[in-house]
């Protein structure tokens, strides 16, 4: 039996920060208590004094780019990441390439990460405007949901026709996960922009582009479909201050058929960035202005908004550094998500209970994943010790994602993951990922 004793931990979980030990069994966490001793001399001490112990993070919503795409990242590479980030599970979408729109491909992705996953996951089945027969098929108890694009997105996964949707909606009794952007208004912005600047229009117009109207359209819509139909919706990276009206922190985050995700990059950076940051913060929906921002961040502190995640996509430099027309939307964060809302948290703007609430309780609450999320006894060993005091800087050697940069580089970081545990496994620790793809398919409890 493998045995490790966490000693000394500040431990996060459900709202409370008490001082304590956890003792991990296999890939269980076993026992919690204000002082446990070592039950034999082989199992491994490590002391967490003055730090604290969080569940592992929960990501929702990741672009690891295998199958067909695997240039710009991969299964392993953005896995490894996500564990150096203190990320031990993550739910990756559809638009690889070939789609997973067929239960072939789906499974064949999932085949591919119990052979290459440092940290647990589950895939989308992606919806399109004629595949609603392998929609239904989905099994509700191993994969975590149905992902539409109702903008633009790769192949042919743009879902524009209202009766497939509705379809979709009333059929399906699934999560079902939205990118709510209007294409129509994005076409006519892009139009009425390369009217005025021709073939080199400047990325500081992106989030007019992808305006709030062409957001609030999309999204509205989608929320008045679920209304109707009763679908089970949760929408994805909302980017805009207008869109925070469509949703509700009057009853708890269980009772909610209507849930709301933020990203990293829209509570981090504003519009104003483009012109030092340019297409490293291109994304879709794009980073839009100061005021969505801070209304972003209300929301997200008043229950509105229910998850925290990263949308991490990453492309190359040299694809990023094409003009803006050409140049792809997303970028790499799951290595920086956890400390990027540590150091929110050391400049006041959000708790290490709210942090903990949003980025692991929350989303395994809202998919309903058996047995992580939490720090319980009898739950699975995802764990990440966080060092609130050991500042380092982003830069090109520390990066573990494949595409090789980061938004954040050259920013420094006041606090540090040291220790990131995925089934009771030690995968990261003195800032090394161990050859430990310890990861597990997600299972839920529907």
């Amino acid at each position: 039996m493998k045995c490790i004793l966490i000693k000394n931990a500040k431990i996060v979980n459900e709202g409370v920060i008490f001082e304590g030990d956890v003792l991990i069994e296999n890939d269980i966490i076993v026992e919690i208590a204000e002082s446990i001793s070592a039950k034999s001399s082989d199992c491994q001490i490590i002391d967490a004094e003055g730090n604290y112990l969080i569940p592992g993070a929960i990501d929702d919503q990741v672009h690891f780019r295998e199958p067909g795409l695997t240039y710009k990242g991969d299964i392993e590479s953005e896995s490894r990441a996500a564990v150096a980030g203190g990320i031990t599970t993550y739910i990756e979408q559809p638009n690889t390439i070939p789609n997973a729109v067929t239960q072939e491909i789906l499974e064949q992705k999932y085949e591919l990460a119990a052979e290459k996953s440092y940290a647990n996951y589950s895939f989308m089945m992606g919806a399109t405007n004629d595949n609603l027969e392998e929609v239904l098929k989905t099994n509700p108890r191993n994969v975590a949901g149905i992902k539409i694009f109702l903008g633009s997105s790769t192949g042919n996964m743009l879902v524009d026709n209202e009766d497939t949707l509705e379809k979709i909606f009333s059929s399906t009794p699934m999560l079902i996960a939205v990118h709510c952007e209007d294409e129509e208004t994005i076409r006519n912005n892009t139009e009425k922009y390369k009217a005025e600047y021709g073939e080199d229009v400047p990325v500081t117009m992106h989030h007019l582009i992808r305006s709030e109207e062409a957001c609030y359209i999309s999204s509205s819509k989608a929320v008045a479909l679920a209304k109707k139909t009763g679908a089970r919706l949760h929408v994805f990276h909302l980017s805009t201050a207008k869109e925070m009206d469509l949703f509700t922190n009057k009853i708890p985050l269980e009772e909610k058929k209507i849930t709301a995700e933020v990203c990293i990059h829209h509570l981090w950076f504003t519009n104003e960035d483009y012109a030092t940051k340019g297409n490293l913060i291109k994304w879709n929906p794009a980073v839009k202005t100061a005021n969505d921002r801070k209304v972003l961040w209300e929301a997200l502190l008043d229950d509105r908004i229910d998850v925290i995640a990263t949308d991490h996509a990453p492309h190359t430099l040299e694809e990023k550094q094409q003009p803006y027309l050409k140049a792809p939307s997303g970028g790499p964060l799951v290595q920086h998500a956890v400390v990027a809302m540590f150091e929110a948290h050391h400049q006041g703007k959000i708790s290490i209970e709210k942090i903990v609430e949003k980025m692991c309780h929350n989303p395994a609450k809202l998919f309903k994943i058996e047995n992580r999320g939490f720090i319980k006894e009898g739950y699975y060993a995802d764990l990440v010790i966080v060092n609130p005091g050991l500042p380092w800087s982003v830069k090109k050697e520390n990066i573990f994602a494949k595409c090789g940069w980061s938004p954040f580089e050259g920013f420094t970081f006041k606090s540090r993951i040291t220790h990131t545990f995925v089934n009771g496994q030690l995968v990261y620790n003195a800032f090394k990922v161990k050859n430990i793809r310890a990861g597990k398919r997600l299972l839920f409890d529907r």
